[in-house]
Order: structure tokens, then C-alpha cells, then sequence
């Protein structure tokens, strides 16, 4: 795997993880607000979804070169992996399509917006918050054609990191003695 591809993995993984822990900083920080001095933040909550929302997009990014998305994938079991891999690759060109489609009107949409539609707390313009959007669909197809190429030139094997080999589990547990 070339830096590049190891540089955009770490890039998306430290990404979400400040996302992720900023996010669940800021609204502990509310909480604490509310429930000990009886006051809110506004600009905490508005800011707070906005990183879930963008942590979300580049996690499904992620999820996606790890090969972890939720997919209905019990009949390809049954298939030669070599046949499950073409079938797999299919329903991920279907999914590259989407997201094509996807980012083209994201991109009309920011190209629409109006520059005074502004956040209501913070101010920031709309169109750098919806900027996820095109960027996460466009890093996300990008993750999708490269999970595919990894399978279908290089013949790696991409497995979802939650799967559970149950064979592999047998076979490594040990007798109980009664």
C-alpha cells in the first residue's frame, strides 16, 4: 500500500476521533452547565451537531475502507468467494453510482445557497458547514473503488474488522476438564 493510501487512512482516522472526542467534550461541558449552574451554552449544542454530522460522513467514509459498512451479504456465503467478490463488486458500482449522482446535486445545492444563510448560533455561512457533503461522498467512492481494487487486481480480501470467524474460534478454544 503506497504513503498515500496509509497517510489518507490516518488522516480520516484522526479526524474522527477529535470529531468524536470534541463533540462528547463540548456537550459533557453543557451538561455540566445546565445541571451545576443552571445555564446554557447555545453555541455548544449548535457546534456539537454539527461535528456529530461531519464525524458521521467521514466515519462512513472510513467505514468503507475498512470494509465494515452493513450490507446483506448471508447468500454470497453459499457462492465461490471468486463469484461473491464480482457479485460484491456490482453492488458497490451501484453504490458508486449513487454517490455520484449524490455528490453532483450536493454540488448544485452548496452552488444555490445564498450567502446570508447563516447557522443560527454561530454564524458561520451554511455552505463551509454542508461542505461535508460533496467532500465525504467524494473520499467515500474513492475508499469504495480502492476496497474493490485491493479485491479484484490485488486479490486481497477485505474482511469487515466485526466479523467473527466461528471456525477459526473452535478451533483455537480449548477443551474444558471436568
Amino acid at each position: 500500500m503506497s504513503s498515500f493510501w496509509r497517510h489518507l487512512d490516518k488522516l480520516e482516522s484522526y479526524i474522527c476521533q477529535l470529531l468524536l472526542a470534541a463533540f462528547v467534550c463540548l456537550l459533557f461541558v453543557q451538561i455540566v452547565a445546565r445541571s451545576v449552574f443552571g445555564n446554557s451554552i447555545t453555541w455548544i449544542e449548535e457546534l456539537s451537531v454539527f461535528m456529530f454530522v461531519w464525524f458521521a460522513y467521514f466515519g462512513a467514509s472510513y467505514a468503507a475502507r475498512m470494509y465494515a459498512h452493513n450490507r446483506v451479504s448471508f447468500h454470497l456465503s453459499r457462492l465461490p468467494r471468486r463469484i461473491a467478490r464480482w457479485i460484491e463488486a456490482a453492488g458497490d458500482l451501484v453504490w458508486v453510482g449513487f454517490n455520484l449522482i449524490f455528490i453532483r446535486y450536493a454540488v448544485e445545492y452548496l452552488s444555490l445557497m445564498k450567502p446570508f444563510v447563516k447557522a443560527q448560533t454561530l454564524g458561520w455561512p451554511m455552505k463551509w458547514v454542508m461542505l461535508v457533503l460533496p467532500v465525504a461522498f467524494a473520499l467515500m467512492t474513492l475508499r469504495i473503488l480502492q476496497v474493490n481494487y485491493l479485491k479484484l487486481v490485488l486479490g486481497q480480501d477485505p474482511r469487515d474488522p466485526d466479523e467473527v470467524d466461528i471456525a477459526a474460534l473452535a478451533a483455537t478454544a480449548k477443551p474444558e476438564v471436568a
